[in-house]
């Protein structure tokens, strides 16, 4: 008979008799190299758990914890942050101190149990099974122990927290779930599905108007959705697929078109997925596209930056989406991890390239270089990481662009799982019993393939400060299966040999090649990317330019200087320490520019990757490549200085102007390094030009200083009496671009401002810009409000002649009988639930 196979590019026609021992030897020649879009769901993987029907079938399936072994530059990460702040957070944070420690109670009852331990605890324990540390295994073995120990008749477990109406909190135990998971793969511990399906029986049994009350756990319900699935997968028990409906039901509505339910930096990275994640229920493909667009949606409208984050510190703000606005260190490895799962759902490579790029350019600067301190915020245009209060430039006030050990409740705990996971999700397992190579580092996987066979590849790069990865395969018996290596979609044409014999791989960008062969021990895979200089323009982020170089986006260097602080005099507000906490071992840095950071690039229009030169240096004997000392690639550029681009009121670096800009200075070599080595960087420059459509850096407008002296009932602490006479007009009544005054959070009360005068003065009229952030917060323009005038110790009201109605987005006037006084006042009647207050507020005298 005759067999046709195909080796990478040739077609061999081989003559067989039909004995077994020929039929062995064609089966050893025949090999398939295709590009393919997903990997192929018809069959099932017969060592991994993967969707069990009628889910819809895992395109990828995570390994268990400890198959995949870092190696590298990760290698280094990963111990760093084993030496650092995860791996002895237990000896700094308060809620992980085990005194009174809900986490560790029967009753579930305890000064110190939220999110934080899980928090920790998630990332804490793939560290420890990684490195195979045993006083690690130990501390997570406490935990996990209490956590089984801490489930009640009723099937509830873990701290039994309430809100005022007696409602179950049930957030802080949908994040521990993923820690039970992570210790059953490591031990097969049965005690943990059993505690699953006690809890999940207990879920269905609340009524719905009692599950996923409050804020956060209701926009949070897809962490909820993925442990129901887990289970599923593993039990088969049908009345999980009812808890799952159930969970969907009562979760915020992430379906919405155009819009988001919330808009919370880490609800938005976090729960965006939600919709995908129970499309493996539903089948309809709409779901599974409603994450996608809400992926695109907040990126459409904050996201317009590198990075692959977007502009919500603390939350997406209208006005607010310049580069300089920053995402917390939560949202970064929220991101990733939501990427990694929506690799799985949908076997996309997007999902897996978005990673990447959140991985390698924003999360790395969040934390000091030896992982012993960390800050809230990280942003693309970042030139000062200081303890001072930059609010309202970004929403919350206090030292949140601080490096400090000790802050703050959320980002301090749930950095933990960023580089676990990713490491976690490098190699995945396929349905069609083969492995795929889903994201790229130096690392090592055992994993069982075809009928269960053993094998090992192990991949060596520098990735992705260079463009080759080798697989190194070794097993003890030759085996076929498929394995799958996902190309970029920023490469245009990747360069595949197997044993040193080239492959075509064509047009593979944004795909995975599927290699379908006999593979026997010491077979060697080459993969190279190449990379390339590419200029990307955000069009409707000024037109400002960001530099990629593969998979790497580059910033501009900035000299810098550490300051050591005391981490507990520059603690975010609800941090909380150990009174044994050795603050000389965990210190905080300010972090500030030395040199110049105001350039625009000069490019050539017509081929502006052409006006950049790259240069490789030696690869660093930390190995650890995110520094700007330790960088083994820099990119040369040309810019010049924008005289008018400084610091604004906010004490950050003032937002972009429309590019092309026009500038007198002389032009400059300058240098660009990774972005995630840069702790201070400018990312998205603007561009230089001089032709007629150039443009010139106007310098913002400052605050004026008032001549009042101004008052209120109450102030809330981030906001300012000085703000309504700051001169500083708003655009709209949700205008967060201009200082506020708030009465937050008094809410349906009585209130006051005043203005008291250097001098007796005449006056006639008021306009008021009230401040109402509806559909974002709890302020609204007022009920109703009124002008008094100070007439010696007492308050009289001015007689009116003339008043508009209440309103949104305009200025509200007041005329009135001229009066001779040395103090106005305004009252106002909050409307029952809300808080309110001024944006603006302008007296007009005679």
């Amino acid at each position: 008979m005759f067999i046709q196979s195909t080796i990478g590019r040739c077609t061999i026609l081989v003559v067989v008799s039909m004995t077994s021992a020929l039929a062995q030897c064609v089966a050893t020649l025949r090999a398939e190299t295709t590009v393919v879009d997903a990997p192929d769901v018809s069959s099932t993987n017969r060592s991994y758990v993967g969707n069990r029907a009628p889910l819809v079938p895992s395109r990828l399936i995570a390994l268990p914890v400890g198959s995949v072994k870092p190696g590298g530059w990760l290698r280094e990460m990963l111990q760093r942050q084993r030496s650092g702040l995860t791996g002895h957070l237990g000896e700094i944070s308060a809620w992980l101190q085990k005194k009174d420690n809900a986490w560790l109670s029967k009753d579930g009852t305890g000064e110190y149990g939220w999110e934080e331990l899980p928090y920790w605890l998630k990332g804490y324990i793939e560290l420890a099974y990684l490195f195979d540390d045993p006083r690690m295994i130990a501390e997570c073995q406490v935990w996990i122990e209490g956590t089984l120990a801490s489930q009640r008749a009723d099937g509830d477990f873990g701290p039994d927290q309430r809100f005022a109406d007696g409602t179950r909190d049930y957030w802080a135990n949908m994040v521990m779930l993923f820690c039970l998971q992570s210790y059953y793969e490591h031990s097969g511990d049965k005690r943990v599905l059993d505690l699953m399906t006690r809890y999940f029986d207990y879920q269905l049994s609340v009524p719905d108007d009692r599950m996923l009350t409050g804020y956060w756990q209701r926009m949070r319900g897809g962490d909820n959705l993925h442990s129901i699935y887990w289970l599923y997968n593993r039990t088969g028990d049908p009345k999980l697929l009812e808890v799952a409906e159930k969970i969907h039901r009562c979760t915020a509505d992430w379906t919405l078109k155009n819009d988001l339910p919330n808009w919370h930096n880490v609800n938005i990275a976090e729960c965006f997925r939600e919709p995908a994640q129970f499309y493996q229920q539903s089948g309809d493909s709409a779901d599974l596209q409603a994450a996608y667009a809400n992926f695109h949606e907040v990126r459409k409208r904050f996201g317009q930056v590198p990075g692959g984050m977007f502009g919500g510190d603390e939350n997406c703000r209208e006005g607010f989406d310049d580069p300089r606005q920053a995402t917390e260190t939560c949202g970064f490895v929220e991101q990733m991890l939501s990427d990694a799962m929506l690799m799985q759902i949908s076997g996309d490579p997007f999902w897996a390239d978005h990673c990447e790029n959140v991985a390698f350019n924003s999360y790395p600067a969040a934390v000091m270089p030896d992982f012993k301190s960390l800050r809230y915020l990280t942003a693309p245009n970042m030139v000062v990481s200081d303890a001072e209060n930059h609010a309202p430039g970004i929403e919350n006030s206090g030292p949140f662009l601080m490096m400090n050990p000790f802050s703050s409740r959320c980002c301090q705990h749930n950095h933990s799982h960023g580089w676990p996971y990713f490491c976690k999700h490098l190699w995945m397992a396929t349905p069609d019993n083969g492995l795929c190579a889903a994201m790229y580092s130096a690392s090592e996987v055992n994993a069982s393939v075809a009928d269960g066979t053993s094998v090992r590849f192990v991949s060596e790069t520098n990735y992705p400060f260079e463009d080759t990865i080798t697989l190194k395969f070794n097993a003890d018996q030759s085996v076929e299966f498929p394995l799958y290596l996902r190309v970029p979609a920023w490469c245009d044409q990747a360069e595949l040999a197997i044993n040193g014999t080239a492959e075509s791989t064509p047009r593979s960008g944004g795909k995975y090649i599927r290699i379908d062969r006999q593979w026997n021990d010491g077979d060697t895979v080459s993969l190279r990317l190449p990379m390339k200089v590419d200029v990307q323009r955000w069009k409707r982020n000024h037109n400002s330019a960001s530099v990629n170089y593969g998979p790497l986006t580059f910033s501009l260097e900035i000299g810098h200087r550490y300051d050591r602080m005391d981490s507990t005099e520059t603690a975010i507000g609800d941090s909380s320490w150990q009174s044994g906490a050795d603050t000389s071992k965990w210190p905080s840095y300010e972090i500030h520019p030395t040199t110049p950071w105001n350039y625009g690039l000069v490019m050539d229009d017509s081929e502006p990757s052409q006006s950049f030169r790259v240069e490789y240096l030696d690869w660093p004997t930390s190995n650890y490549p995110f520094t700007p000392q330790d960088v083994p690639i820099r990119i040369h550029a040309t810019a010049k200085r924008i005289a008018s681009w400084t610091l604004d009121r906010y004490g950050l670096c003032s937002v972009l102007q429309d590019s092309p800009v026009r500038s007198d200075q002389p032009q400059e070599d300058v240098t660009l390094i990774p972005m995630g080595a840069a702790r201070l960087r400018i990312s998205a420059f603007p561009v230089i030009g001089s032709g007629p459509d150039a443009h010139t850096w106007v310098k913002p407008p400052e605050p004026r200083e008032s001549t009042y002296k101004i008052t209120a009932s109450h102030t809330h602490q981030g906001d300012s009496v000085a703000s309504m006479d700051d001169g500083l007009a708003p655009t709209h009544s949700g205008d967060h671009a201009v200082p506020r005054f708030t009465w937050w959070d008094h809410k349906g009360s009585a209130e006051w401002v005043q203005y008291e005068f250097l001098q007796s003065t005449t006056i006639d009229s008021v306009a008021v810009y009230w401040f109402d952030d509806t559909g974002r917060g709890e302020c609204r323009i007022p009920q109703s409000w009124r002008v008094l005038q100070r007439d010696g110790n007492q308050w009289k009201p001015v007689t009116v002649r003339q008043s508009d109605p209440i309103a949104v987005d305009r200025w509200n006037r007041m005329s009135f009988d001229p009066i001779d006084t040395t103090a106005l006042r305004i009252e106002v009647q909050l409307q029952p639930g809300f808080s309110g207050g001024i944006l603006e507020w302008t007296v007009t005298p005679q």
